[in-house]
């Protein structure tokens, strides 16, 4: 599943390229869609990859309250045990256990089990790397498995070396304490730097490093297009191009000065403001809300139950309906 967006800095051997289309083959004219801009910009966890569409199902709800692979297996629980661990789940969200859910605690739960993904993925990178299960990480460590003890023989010897010395500033720059040991928080950091305020500015360093082209620190608007379309050969320039190309003039260049600096960088790739999270938590307050204190009981969520988890007969319900509209 691929959720959210980062920029295509990951630390990993196989490198992510930047958007490319393909072309229609139309007469020189490059009929490429626009890029996705979850190419570079990183908006937060998204918290499912269905569409959020009440009337349709609330498979969207479920994914964002349970998480994705917790919600596939309420989906095959009789109703009476979904709605049973649901009673228990809002137990552990009412943190000061007055008997009601807030926005904010409901908001928190959301966040938990959408970071779980980060964390299994750091459990299962874990193993593959504490080689001698010490507990701790070492740059020795991630380097000769992700690199091996030569690369004299590998094949773009110059690639693999520069790809080798970003990973060790990466590397570096998460563990905090300079020992070259990264604890299980250290390397979270390295591996999801984009959830990590010290990080950030590593981010947009290794923005700048895939689009500054010609090498003066800045992002031009040229080396902006350049890291989203590649035009064919005497091709004309696609309207969603033009589009782009305002969006930096409007937009991107705050200064005006005809390209991106650092903060402007930041502030493309990282933008704050728009919290999945908490933009989801007050949508299922408010359609549980019955009585409007801007609270919710552990009745009120049960009595809608089939909006926070699902079951065996929610599913069935939702089979009915597909296989009425197929016919």
């Amino acid at each position: 599943m691929s959720r959210g967006c980062i920029y295509s800095g990951s630390a990993t051997r196989v490198r992510i390229p930047a958007w490319g289309g393909k072309s229609s083959g139309k007469s020189g004219t490059e009929k490429r869609r626009p890029p996705p801009e979850k190419d570079r910009v990183y908006h937060g966890q998204d918290l499912s990859d269905h569409p959020h569409d009440d009337k349709q199902d609330f498979q969207y709800d479920h994914e964002a309250f349970l998480g994705e692979e917790e919600a596939s297996r309420f989906d095959e629980l009789p109703p009476e045990e979904s709605k049973r661990r649901l009673g228990k789940i809002v137990d552990r969200i009412d943190r000061d256990g007055d008997g009601f859910v807030t926005q904010p605690e409901l908001m928190d739960w959301i966040k938990h089990t959408q970071n779980r993904h980060i964390h299994e993925d750091v459990n299962k990178k874990w193993k593959e790397y504490d080689k001698n299960n010490d507990g701790r990480i070492s740059w020795e460590e991630y380097k000769n498995a992700n690199y091996g003890d030569e690369i004299a023989d590998v094949e773009n010897k110059e690639m693999y070396e520069k790809m080798m010395e970003r990973d060790e500033r990466r590397f570096k720059t998460a563990n905090q304490d300079g020992d070259m040991f990264a604890t299980r928080e250290e390397f979270t950091a390295f591996l999801h730097p984009e959830e990590f305020d010290f990080m950030k500015d590593l981010v947009v360093t290794e923005t700048i490093e895939d689009i500054d082209k010609n090498g003066d620190g800045f992002v031009e608007v040229d080396e902006y297009l350049g890291d989203m379309y590649s035009p064919a050969f005497g091709g004309t320039e696609p309207e969603w191009l033009k589009n782009e190309r305002q969006q930096f003039l409007d937009f991107r260049d705050l200064n005006k000065d005809g390209k991106m600096d650092r903060d402007e960088i930041q502030h493309w790739i990282l933008p704050s403001g728009y919290d999945h999270a908490e933009v989801e938590s007050k949508h299922l307050l408010f359609e549980s809300d019955k009585d409007k204190d801007e609270k919710i009981t552990k009745q009120e969520i049960l009595d809608n139950w089939n909006m926070f988890v699902g079951s065996q007969a929610t599913n069935y319900g939702e089979d009915l309906k597909k296989n009425h509209d197929e016919l």
